[in-house]
């Protein structure tokens, strides 16, 4: 889609482009597809009556004619640039969508190379217990508060670029985004729990962080960056459900640079 829209306007900035007005020092104009000074006479093109005309060159605003005509050429050469641009990022966009596979995960391009950024395994802690948290299996719980952690005070998946972008393609169609972790000890929490029994529900509660999402293809591959440079902490792409302790969590974490 994106490709017929930057055609479309590089067909209606040609069509723009091809018409010119010859202005007339009574403040009139012809609208004119080409035009030429010859000795005391201008000869044009008329786009009205799609012939070639001639007029006197003292009825002619010349200057007025020629200062506008720069403009938009001017104007045309920055278009242009802006719609190259456009284009070759799309172009450096798809190349990456061939790199990434199709299994469900999280990948990031690294030069040459895709990597995949593993699931870590999950835990839920309550006072009473901890259980390994597995997806689609929402694990029954009684009233009261818990947290789902990492084990381990820091990743092993470590950037140092704070606009660091990920791809994630879904198995299924389920919420995705990015989230801050906080290191309590020796374990990373993904986000604070609460059991409401009678209905079954857990409460989640992570912090998210504002990010941008953009679809790359219709079989669930997008591409996802935070909308403002990561602080060095700990993060996470989590895919899932909300409210159903339903969640897979890919962590990282960003490292300024030596």
């Amino acid at each position: 889609m994106r490709k017929y829209l930057l055609a479309l306007v590089i067909l209606v900035i040609t069509a723009w482009a091809a018409n010119l007005k010859l202005y007339l020092k009574d403040g009139g104009y012809h609208l004119v597809r080409e035009y030429k000074v010859e000795s005391d006479r201008v000869r044009y093109y008329s786009v009205e009556r799609s012939e070639w005309e001639e007029i006197p060159l003292d009825l002619v605003d010349l200057k007025r004619t020629q200062a506008e005509a720069a403009e938009r050429q001017a104007e045309l050469e920055k278009d242009a640039k802006v719609i190259s641009e456009e284009e070759k990022v799309e172009r450096e966009l798809q190349k990456q969508v061939t790199r990434i596979p199709r299994d469900p995960g999280v990948y990031w391009i690294d030069g040459k190379e895709t990597k995949i950024i593993k699931a870590a395994e999950a835990t839920v802690h309550t006072d009473k217990r901890r259980s390994i948290l597995a997806k689609m299996s929402p694990i029954p719980m009684v009233s009261g508060k818990g947290t789902l952690e990492l084990q381990g005070a820091h990743s092993q998946n470590v950037f140092t670029n704070p606009e660091q972008e990920f791809f994630i393609q879904l198995s299924e169609t389920e919420r995705f985004g990015l989230a801050k972790l906080t290191p309590k000890g020796a374990v990373r929490i993904v986000e604070n729990l609460t059991f409401v029994p009678i209905t079954k529900e857990t409460v989640e509660e992570p912090t998210m962080v504002e990010s941008f999402q953009q679809q790359l293809s219709p079989d669930g591959l997008y591409k996802i960056w935070a909308k403002e440079p990561l602080e060095p902490g700990e993060y996470a792409v989590v895919e899932y459900t909300e409210n159903k302790l339903n969640i897979q969590v890919f962590d990282f974490a960003i490292k300024p640079a030596k």
